[in-house]
């Protein structure tokens, strides 16, 4: 295992410790939280503890179930006593972009559920400032993709229609909505960018994820990084 991997993984084992017996736990999506939700599936094994998890796709769907975690929705429970997730790119003001596996609405509808979000990732996710080399991925009502792309364009980003892998087309959220990423630059106010983007007609949600994560463990070689939201 790289040394990237061990990093990943040992942030994510770090976040497992904060489950406690009756948790409902949002389940993110990706490689990173992959790894917390087979930590999530051994404390239930291992200390008996009895936890929910609710899924933010349908890679964490059966990464759960092959775990052993039993599953609920936000109609059993409307909050989330912790939500686990991971991030494409992080701030030192903990503002996130997030979308690049393409989950980013259902994501941030558990993420916003939960008393606490907490994001788990490897060091190369962290930057001075979001935008560096990194586009913000936006979920499209399908219907509104030209005008939804002109729109953005005059806002200053450049906007550039997912392609599928292994698929002809574009690729096709589990909401059924396209995915757009757009490159922005460095940018300055992550939370006035989102509110801008979210007010376009057709703009579903956004992988700005501003000033809602609550702890961010960050993998290193050999250490793991915690920040915290300034209370």
């Amino acid at each position: 295992m790289s040394w990237r991997e061990n990093a990943k993984k040992r942030a994510a084992l770090e976040a497992t410790k904060l489950l406690k017996d009756g948790f409902v736990v949002g389940l993110g999506s990706g490689s990173t939280v992959t790894y917390a939700i087979k930590g999530m599936g051994e404390t239930i094994q291992q200390k008996g503890l009895q936890l929910f998890g609710v899924p933010t796709s349908y890679q964490s769907l059966m990464l759960a179930v092959e775990n052993g975690i039993p599953i609920t929705t936000l109609y059993e429970y409307q909050q989330l006593d912790l939500d686990i997730d991971g991030a494409d790119q992080i701030d030192r003001k903990l503002n996130l972009i997030k979308g690049m596996g393409g989950a980013l609405m259902r994501e941030k509808i558990v993420a916003s559920a939960a008393k606490k979000f907490v994001i788990v990732a490897d060091e190369t996710k962290l930057v001075e400032r979001l935008g560096t080399n990194h586009p913000v991925p936006i979920e499209v009502f399908p219907f509104s993709l030209p005008t939804v792309n002109l729109k953005l364009q005059e806002i200053g980003g450049t906007p550039i229609l997912r392609e599928a892998k292994n698929k002809v087309g574009p690729t096709i959220t589990d909401n059924g909505n396209f995915v757009v990423d757009v490159d922005f630059g460095v940018i300055e106010e992550p939370k006035n960018l989102n509110l801008q983007l979210k007010s376009i007609p057709g703009v579903i949600e956004t992988g700005l994820f501003p000033e809602m994560a609550d702890i961010i463990y960050i993998g290193k070689p050999t250490t793991v990084q915690v920040l915290k939201k300034k209370q």
